[in-house]
């Protein structure tokens, strides 16, 4: 698999320079991304600019790869333009992938996606003894 690899503190960029998401190459990049995932990576950005088309095996491994970032709170990201290869991704019907146009844009949805996270956790401290105890001294 030819590609270059970026790790920031919140992400994995991975800009693939293969044309086919096929053959040998959907086993190498899920190899890839299980050492990201025991890393400590949950968001992964792959460049797909160049590529044109993927294969069962590159259809199975997207599946996986997305599931594991969901499953841990992060989330895979593609980044192409190619109309063609878009709509081919979203026929294949892969459950909440991202698809943008720009790795700028991918980065932003990666933060984004972190901060709903730490917001949805802080959630879980809602205590509503608090809240009636709030709602009772504020009667006038």
């Amino acid at each position: 698999m030819n590609h270059s690899l970026q790790k920031k503190e919140q992400y994995a960029y991975i800009d693939l320079e293969e044309t086919a998401f096929a053959d040998e190459i959907p086993a190498a990049f899920e190899e890839k991304s299980r050492e990201l995932f025991r890393e400590g990576f949950n968001n992964i950005i792959v460049n797909m600019q160049l590529t044109k088309s993927i294969d069962t095996s590159g259809t199975v491994v997207l599946k996986k790869v997305n599931w594991l970032c969901k499953n841990d709170l992060g989330m895979l990201v593609i980044v192409t333009r190619d109309d063609d290869f878009i709509d081919l991704l979203e026929s294949l019907k892969i459950p909440d992938l991202n698809i943008l146009p720009t790795q700028e844009e991918a980065i932003d949805a990666v933060f984004m996606n972190n901060l709903e996270n730490e917001f949805g956790a802080g959630e879980d401290d809602y205590d509503a003894e608090d809240y009636d105890n709030v709602s009772e001294s504020s009667e006038p």
